[in-house]
């Protein structure tokens, strides 16, 4: 089995650079990869590759901690724009495969673009599309 990164942090063979927070279920702590200021990975102890095969309760102790964090550099930082990115599966951009967030700050003229490129025939398409699924 590989090694995984993730599961050494959170069994405490591996240290981060700057620990954020951390409880029983989750550890955050800034990414080494920053692409801004207090730019944070939010990872559930317990290993899952991602959110196919994540445990609810740990999703559930994740998203917690996300909004927790959030809320802290909002009241003590004044960051008030974020973005929640989490990549799941390798041709959605994931490199890092036990499931994690990242919470980036985000300030205008910050230089950081994500350009979605929409469809423009789906829409008349959501129908058609619907009818693949069974009822949720």
């Amino acid at each position: 089995m590989t090694q995984c990164t993730f599961c050494e942090i959170a069994e405490g063979r591996l240290k981060p650079d700057a620990t954020v927070f951390e409880n029983e279920s989750v550890i955050a702590f800034f990414d080494r990869g920053a692409i801004a200021p207090y730019h944070t990975l939010v990872v559930p102890k317990r290993h899952s590759t991602n959110i196919f095969d994540v445990k609810e309760d740990d999703l559930v102790e994740v998203t917690r901690a996300i909004r927790k964090l959030c809320l802290v550099y909002k009241e003590q930082l004044g960051i008030n724009n974020v973005q929640i990115i989490s990549s799941n599966g390798a041709e959605a951009q994931q490199d890092a495969f036990h499931l994690h967030f990242h919470i980036v700050p985000r300030s205008k003229g910050d230089g950081q673009d994500i350009q979605w490129k929409p469809d423009p025939t789906l829409p008349g398409r959501f129908q058609e599309l619907l009818s693949h699924l069974k009822p949720v």
